[in-house]
């Protein structure tokens, strides 16, 4: 009878065992199916969705080959399809508004900022374009003489004293794109200037990119940024080819959300067009075009528009006047290499500006260093501090209350103003400056406080 007993109470407790087993093994079950993506299929990585950071990058390889595959494809159909592939991909990794309008800070359309799109690598260029830039001699023999010459070799030599974190990338590379959008809008500027030259031309170390504007233009409408343009200094630029190019321009990117139209005093909304190094053009050649009088003007037409001429020495502000320009820019960020470049002297052309109806944009810049490509040119270096030198220009630019601040450089690599993320990097002959102690966002995060600064210090101008 004791062992009958002693069996029986074994079995129960088996039976427990077991049956709390059983429970056990399926609460596990129901817990797995729970957190299994409904969507997963074959092959469909388990879990991905308790995996932010995993996720995201998974997407951004697929986002970022399919990107690839487009752009490649595009050589045979070139503009529109360049256009539609923008199109597709920018609303395929569209995030939802209000979540894009919460990360980052708003646009500042107040703030413009210089762009170039002339960079190219071998896999998206077939070969490298401005990383490779040449040692530009000095124009007197004798002191060219002490100084190397050449080309750079990237990646690892490029012209630039400061190494990019994306690398040597290509202007085309719709991720490069996307990632600059996304630093100039986290930056809370709003405006860029994008560097520009009518199609089939370039600088002489560069290749055509009109090709990529209309791809600029989408990725630049995600980030509610707007886009203007920087004409360049090409041969035979003219009255004539002027006014050819703006119609250009006007025609064909006019109609996109992200072209830039500047709301002047009288309530009218123009296009605007820096114009680079047009001292080089008399005043009565622009006058042709930018006066009501002149006999190829643009003025009072549907291709009317804001030219902003650059002004380096003083007497380019009565050139500028005369010419029929409707204000001046600096570009330079060096403090002290020219008239235009030099804070102290803005507030005199400011009102120069005020006193003629014209508007003055002054430029600010966090440095300048271009001895990569010009060794010679030491004496036009200016150090960081930093940042402090890149606050001190936008103090001097404040007190003057421009209506406009523009900003040298977002990635003007080789003259060593940009903004851009950089990182420290050292090669066997090359040890390249960065932005220690700082990290690499230090620039662009001083340039969203100066622009929340700026909002606030308009508010009291207005008052």
């Amino acid at each position: 009878i004791l062992n009958y007993d002693i069996m029986a109470r074994f079995r129960r407790r088996t039976c427990i065992v077991l049956l709390l087993f059983i429970l056990f093994i399926c609460s596990i079950m129901m817990a797995l199916k729970t957190l299994r993506p409904d969507r997963a299929g074959f092959g469909d990585p388990f879990g991905l969705g308790l995996l932010p950071e995993l996720q995201q990058r998974t997407a951004l390889l697929d986002n970022k080959q399919n990107s690839l595959n487009r752009i490649q494809g595009d050589t045979v159909t070139r503009v529109s399809n360049l256009h539609s592939i923008a199109v597709n991909t920018v609303k395929a990794s569209m995030p939802p508004v209000n979540k894009l309008e919460e990360e980052l800070s708003s646009p500042n359309y107040n703030f413009h900022i210089f762009y170039y799109s002339w960079f190219g690598n071998p896999q998206f260029d077939g070969k490298y374009i401005h990383w490779n830039h040449p040692l530009l001699p000095h124009w007197d023999p004798k002191i060219a003489n002490n100084y190397p010459k050449g080309r750079h070799n990237p990646p690892e030599d490029i012209g630039a004293n400061f190494y990019p974190e994306l690398g040597s990338y290509s202007s085309k590379d719709p991720s490069v794109i996307e990632a600059h959008m996304k630093q100039m809008r986290s930056a809370s500027t709003g405006v860029i200037v994008l560097s520009w030259y009518p199609p089939g031309m370039a600088d002489e170390n560069g290749e055509p990119t009109d090709d990529l504007v209309p791809v600029i233009l989408d990725y630049a409408h995600k980030y509610n940024l707007k886009v203007t343009f920087h004409i360049e200094p090409y041969k035979d630029r003219d009255d004539r080819s002027m006014y050819h190019n703006v119609k250009y321009i006007i025609d064909k990117y006019g109609g996109h959300p992200a072209f830039y139209r500047h709301k002047t005093s009288t309530g009218r909304f123009l296009p605007m067009f820096y114009v680079y190094d047009s001292y080089v053009t008399i005043p009565e050649i622009w006058a042709n075009l930018l006066t009501v009088s002149g006999s190829q003007s643009i003025r009072n037409t549907p291709y009317d528009a804001l030219f902003i001429a650059l002004l380096v020495e003083e007497r380019h502000k009565h050139d500028i006047h005369r010419s029929g320009f409707d204000g001046m820019y600096t570009y330079f960020a060096t403090n002290g290499f020219s008239y235009g470049s030099s804070h102290h002297n803005w507030a005199s052309l400011k009102a120069f500006c005020d006193s003629n109806n014209l508007m003055f944009i002054p430029s600010v810049g966090p440095g300048y260093i271009d001895t990569s490509i010009r060794p010679w040119n030491n004496h036009n270096t200016r150090n960081r501090v930093n940042g402090k030198y890149y606050e001190t220009a936008f103090s001097a630019a404040l007190l003057v209350r421009p209506e406009i601040i523009s900003i040298t450089s977002f990635n003007e690599w080789h003259e060593g103003t940009q903004i851009e993320k950089a990182v420290p990097k050292r090669t066997g002959q090359v040890v390249y400056l960065d932005y220690k102690p700082h990290k690499p966002n230090v620039y662009l995060e001083l340039t969203q406080k100066w622009s929340e600064k700026y909002r606030k210090e308009q508010e009291q101008w207005l008052m």
